[in-house]
C-alpha cells in the first residue's frame, strides 16, 4: 500500500538538519490541509523517514505533534492515519463551534480593550492577505487565529483547552469546506460581518452573527463529503 500521495508542490523534500520535528510537522500539516495527503491515508514511518532523509525519532515526534493537533490518529494494530471527517463529524463540529464561540464571546465581552480591538483587526488583515495570495493552508491558519482571539480574551482556561482540542478537526473541516466550494480559501469578505460584530457593542448581534457565519456553507460541505464517500466506497453505490 502506498504510504502517501506524491506531492505536487515539493512539501516532502529533504530537510536541513536543524529543527527536524518542526519542519516535518509543518510540511505534513500543509500537505494534509491541501489534500495532497488524502483523509484516511496511512502515514508509514519507514516511507516518511526515507522521504525526509531523517531518522525515525524526529519523525515520531512530528507525528505525535500532529496527533495532539487532531490531524492524524493512531489506531491499535492499524497504524497512524490522517483523520477522516464524515457528515456526522461536520454536524458535531458545527453545533459545538456555535456553542463554544458564543460562550467565548460572552466571557470575553466585558474584557475587550484597545489591545483586543487592534489584534482583531490585525488578524483580519492577515487573513485577507493570505486569501489574496491564494494560500489555502495559510488562510486556514489565519482564519483559525482570528476565531481563536475570543477564546484567548475570555481568560477561561477550561474553555481554551476545549478549543485547543477542537482545532485540528476544525482545520480539516475548513479544508474540506474550501474544496467543496472549489476555492483556495474563504471568500475575501466572509469575515467582514463577524469582525464588525466582534468590535461592536451588541452582544446579541454577535451571537446571531456566529450562528449565521457558521451555517454558511455547512450544507455544501456535507454534500461534498457524501459525494467523496460514494466515490471511494463501492458499497455506497449499492446503498444509495
Amino acid at each position: 500500500m502506498t504510504a502517501i500521495a506524491q506531492p505536487r508542490s515539493g512539501q516532502l523534500t529533504e530537510l536541513p538538519k536543524a529543527t527536524f520535528r518542526e519542519h516535518i510537522a509543518e510540511r505534513l500539516r500543509v500537505a494534509i490541509l491541501q489534500g495532497e495527503i488524502a483523509p484516511g491515508t496511512p502515514l508509514v514511518e519507514t516511507a516518511l523517514a526515507e522521504k525526509f532523509n531523517v531518522s525515525r525519532a524526529p519523525l515520531r515526534e512530528a507525528l505525535r505533534q500532529l496527533i495532539e493537533e487532531g490531524l492524524v490518529r493512531t489506531v491499535p494494530y492499524t497504524g497512524t492515519r490522517v483523520i477522516e471527517l464524515d457528515v456526522a463529524d461536520v454536524r458535531e463540529i458545527h453545533s459545538m463551534r456555535i456553542t463554544l464561540e458564543r460562550f467565548a464571546f460572552e466571557q470575553a465581552w466585558p474584557l475587550r480593550d484597545a489591545a483586543y480591538r487592534r489584534e482583531m483587526q490585525r488578524r483580519h488583515v492577515a487573513l485577507t492577505k493570505a486569501i489574496d495570495r491564494h494560500d489555502d493552508a495559510g488562510s486556514i491558519a489565519a482564519e483559525l487565529e482570528l476565531h481563536s482571539l475570543a477564546y484567548e480574551a475570555s481568560a477561561h482556561r477550561l474553555l481554551q483547552r476545549t478549543w485547543a482540542s477542537l482545532r485540528g478537526r476544525l482545520q480539516l473541516y475548513w479544508a474540506a469546506h474550501h474544496r467543496a466550494h472549489g476555492s483556495r480559501g474563504p471568500k475575501r469578505d466572509a469575515h467582514d460581518g463577524y469582525v464588525a460584530a466582534a468590535l461592536g457593542e451588541d452582544l446579541d448581534a454577535m451571537r446571531a452573527e456566529i450562528a449565521q457565519h457558521m451555517q454558511r456553507g455547512a450544507e455544501q460541505t456535507e454534500t461534498f463529503l457524501r459525494a467523496r464517500s460514494r466515490a471511494t466506497d463501492p458499497t455506497a453505490l449499492l446503498e444509495a
